[in-house]
């Protein structure tokens, strides 16, 4: 099974597509969690999820804006795919019936 932050980039590489590249996953995450993504965190985890074959990378195109370096782009593959709906849905199995709402009941939450 994958775990929280594998599956975050495994969502944004599939949400991405095509253009789907480590500073764009980042972006895609830190918008959805709402708060800062390491770099370094993220590079290190691309390596785990391809070791794993749940991804696939390449160099691509040198671009101007990034000074004529490549990006280093980013597919899901199939075996990915698959460990991602585990995960949803072992997530959504667990939680089901389970309300994340606090009720305070005698100043115990």
């Amino acid at each position: 099974m994958v775990g929280e932050f594998e599956y975050l980039l495994l969502t944004a590489a599939a949400r991405l597509g095509d253009g789907a590249y480590g500073a764009a996953m980042r972006q895609e995450i830190e918008d959805a969690i709402g708060r800062r993504c390491s770099i370094g965190a993220l590079y290190t985890t691309l390596d785990r999820l391809q070791a794993k074959g749940f991804i696939k990378t390449w160099m691509g195109e040198p671009t101007p804006q990034r000074g004529g370096r490549p990006k280093r782009m980013v597919r899901i593959t199939a075996k990915g795919i698959e460990a991602a709906g585990e995960f949803y849905a072992a997530v959504t199995r667990v939680s089901r019936g389970v309300s994340w709402e606090v009720n305070r009941v005698g100043g115990q939450p």
